[in-house]
């Protein structure tokens, strides 16, 4: 029995010296370590690729002697290298995103074990540089190309005298209709361009449109009121409705008091509207633009007064409230063809044309695509990235 238990006790310690052991032996060294310039970017960053340790079994897991690689660097081959980062096991890929443009970098992967390490040999030197082109993104050139081909050709089309065809929009139609309701009633005629700055493009579509109603009260000496919620819309409205007045031969007509700021705050602009509206009672309302939570309180408001209301907005939680409460509402991308629409000039009219094929081509790629990955037959994504 004695002798028994010292085998046992032998073996243990046996088996405990070579599992020690083993742990304190480095795994083998990554090889094959190659650093590139990073294709396809604007530069400053190098790729770094090796083949993995042979201790290194693809995942972390206890029986794993590679717990993971550390990367170096250095601008010698046999100078003093700093650590850049740590991958996982199982990794061959990383990218220098640190590096300066022109400046040789060389590279080492340390293979990190247990209790110990291997380095592999350093790599070749590599610079990084930028490219003047993202070939990646070729197809999206491509169709980008096919876009402004087609805007070009649709404007030439319209500078020629050809008619390009537009469907009717019933708030756009209704425009001369409002003005005349209004000059007959000796009313005023109130245009809300948003609670938006200039940097919105819905602002800017509404003193677009503005523009367009502006000439129309000119034509027809009707009374123009715009008040605003921030000063640059108030100057860009301004010079807006005095260019129509000239262009419609009424330059005499205009005054800039028409337009005039009330303030920035949401509400508080939101409120002074709705007095103007119930005090002056105007005949009709424009409501073109960005609008938010005041949408439902103006457009209410000016139903109540009995103004016929024409309303525009690409905000889609606020159309139902102007679908609900105004006679006509321009929805989403009719805001913004609506320039082309009343003012007819050839080079509006080319671009919402060529834009409409630009439209069609996603909505092609889109169904198409949608049809390929459904069935498992290819993926068309990698175009637009």
């Amino acid at each position: 029995m004695i002798r028994f238990s010292f085998l046992f006790l032998f073996t243990l310690l046996l088996f405990s010296s070579a599992t020690g052991q083993e742990a304190t032996l480095p795994p083998s060294p990554p090889t094959d370590v190659i650093a590139k310039d990073t294709p396809n970017d604007a530069g400053g960053s190098i790729t770094i690729t090796w083949k993995k340790s042979l201790d290194d079994i693809g995942t972390v897991r206890a029986e794993n002697k590679v717990k993971g690689y550390e990367i170096l660097r250095s601008t010698e081959s046999e100078g003093e290298y700093e650590v850049l980062g740590k991958t996982t096991a199982g990794a061959q890929t990383y990218f220098d995103t640190h590096a300066h443009n022109g400046v040789p970098y060389y590279y080492k992967v340390r293979a990190l074990g247990i209790q110990s390490f291997s380095e592999s040999l350093p790599s070749a030197p590599a610079k990084a540089k930028a490219q003047w082109i993202d070939w990646r993104r070729r197809y999206t050139f491509l169709l980008a190309l096919i876009l402004a081909l087609s805007i070009v050709y649709f404007i030439n089309q319209a500078k020629s005298g050809k008619q390009l065809f537009i469907r009717k929009i019933a708030g756009l139609e209704a425009v001369e209709e409002a003005v005349g309701r209004a000059t007959e009633m000796g009313r005023k005629i109130f245009y809300i361009p948003g609670i938006s700055d200039m940097d919105s493009m819905q602002t800017i579509a509404a003193v677009t449109i503005l523009g367009q109603v502006a000439k129309k009260t000119a034509e027809y000496e009707a009374k123009l009121e715009v008040p605003t919620s921030r000063s640059l819309v108030m100057v860009s409205c301004r010079e807006t409705i005095k260019e129509a007045y000239s262009n419609a031969g009424r330059p005499d007509l205009y005054n800039e008091n028409m337009v005039y700021y009330l303030t920035d705050d949401q509400f508080g602009y939101t409120a002074a509207v709705d007095g103007l509206f119930v005090r002056e009672k105007p005949a009709a309302v424009f409501l073109q633009g960005q609008f938010y939570a005041e949408s439902l309180i103006l457009a209410e408001t000016g139903n109540y007064v009995g103004a016929i209301q024409i309303a525009g907005t690409a905000q889609p939680a606020q159309l139902p409230f102007f679908v609900a409460a105004c006679d006509y509402t321009l929805i989403g991308e009719e805001l913004f063809a609506a320039s082309a629409y009343l003012s007819r000039d050839p080079k509006l009219l080319g671009s919402l044309k060529g834009q409409d094929v630009g439209k069609f081509i996603f909505l092609f790629f889109i169904i198409v695509g949608s049809l390929f990955i459904t069935f498992g037959i290819y993926d068309l994504s990698f175009l637009f990235r």
